[in-house]
C-alpha cells in the first residue's frame, strides 16, 4: 500500500508553459487523474499534464497554506521554484510509487 502524504504540486503544459498549482493527499492518484483528463476543468482545457514539482508536508493544513501562498506568487517566482528543483522540467510522474 502506498503511503499518502499531503503534497503541493505543480503541473505544466510544457517547459515554461501553462502552470497549475494544486494540493492533494495522494499525489500518484491525483496526477493520474490530471493526465487522464478524468475531471473536466483547467488542466483538461489547457492540456496541463506534466508533473514538474512536488513538495510534501506533514499536515494537510500546512500543504493548503503553502498552496495558497504559491498561487499568489508571480509567475517568474513559480518558474524559479520549478527550475531550482527540476531544471530539466522532467515529468516526475514516472518516479511516483504507483
Amino acid at each position: 500500500m502506498v503511503e499518502k502524504r499531503p503534497c503541493v504540486y505543480i503541473l505544466a503544459s510544457r517547459r515554461n508553459g501553462t502552470l497549475y498549482v494544486g494540493v492533494t493527499s495522494d499525489l500518484a492518484r491525483r496526477a493520474w487523474e490530471h493526465r487522464s483528463d478524468f475531471v473536466a476543468g483547467f488542466t483538461r482545457r489547457y492540456r496541463v499534464h506534466i508533473l514538474v514539482y512536488a513538495e510534501f508536508h506533514d499536515t494537510m493544513n500546512g500543504a493548503i497554506l503553502r498552496e495558497k501562498q504559491i498561487k499568489k506568487w508571480q509567475r517568474v517566482w513559480k518558474l524559479a521554484l520549478i527550475e531550482d528543483i527540476n531544471p530539466q522540467w522532467r515529468d516526475l510522474y514516472a518516479d511516483l510509487p504507483l
